[in-house]
């Protein structure tokens, strides 16, 4: 469950309400969770507990989704699973899969963003928009001159460089924000815990020593001088 409280219907402000409504029906989303597209809806019911912080969300939302962007939705929709997939934010993800369906990117296209550098399934714009987002998601922002270039070589001139560049690091902050406060189907424990040894085991990796004795034994102290 989330890591902070969720606010309910009655408890929300007007603009959240709009959006209750829109996404769950008459019912209370805290009390009778769940979306059209399946996810449980809090980010919704959290984020709603700074009115103007929902706010500014959804202003986000509505600024990528605006008729009067310049990025292609399609090249966005790369962008924002791919995100979603490098930060681990099975939420972000799962999402803008079926976002990219919607602006009509290709199966193949959707499969491929796990693994795009070895798919041929892409065109040279598509590959500088992956290798964009990589370089925002995984390095920081440190984006080299090539993958730049190769943008503008595609068509994106500097609003759409712009466009591009907000989209991919405010997802990456909802992707993070997600993971954080266990949201969605990021509500999820960490995997990466450790393995009981077998019964009786020391519990212990090899150490130094028990490696060169086993080295000993196979040379047989081949270390003595001939």
């Amino acid at each position: 469950m989330p890591r902070t409280r969720e606010v309910n219907k009655d408890d929300a402000h007007d603009r959240a309400k709009r959006y209750y409504e829109l996404l769950f029906g008459d019912r209370d989303p805290v009390d009778e969770p769940g979306t059209a597209t399946g996810t449980p809806g809090d980010w919704w019911t959290t984020t709603a507990l700074v009115p103007d912080l929902f706010d500014h969300i959804a202003d986000g939302f509505a600024f990528y989704r605006s008729p009067d962007r310049a990025l292609d939705p399609q090249l966005r929709e790369l962008a924002q699973t791919r995100t979603g997939w490098v930060r681990e934010s099975q939420f972000v993800y799962s999402q803008h899969v079926k976002a990219s369906r919607s602006v009509g990117l290709s199966d193949e296209k959707i499969e491929a963003v796990r693994a795009w550098g070895v798919a041929d399934c892409y065109s040279p714009v598509e590959r500088a928009v992956l290798a964009f987002t990589d370089a925002i998601c995984l390095q920081g922002g440190r984006v080299p001159d090539e993958i730049v270039d190769a943008l503008r070589a595609g068509g994106l001139g500097d609003v759409e460089l712009l466009e591009l560049t907000y989209v991919v690091c405010t997802y990456n902050m909802h992707a993070i924000i997600s993971r954080t406060l266990r949201l969605e189907y990021d509500d999820v424990d960490d995997r990466i815990v450790e393995v009981p040894a077998p019964s009786g085991d020391r519990g212990l990796t090899i150490s130094s020593q028990d490696a060169m004795a086993v080295v000993d034994d196979e040379t047989g102290g081949s270390d003595e001088e001939e």
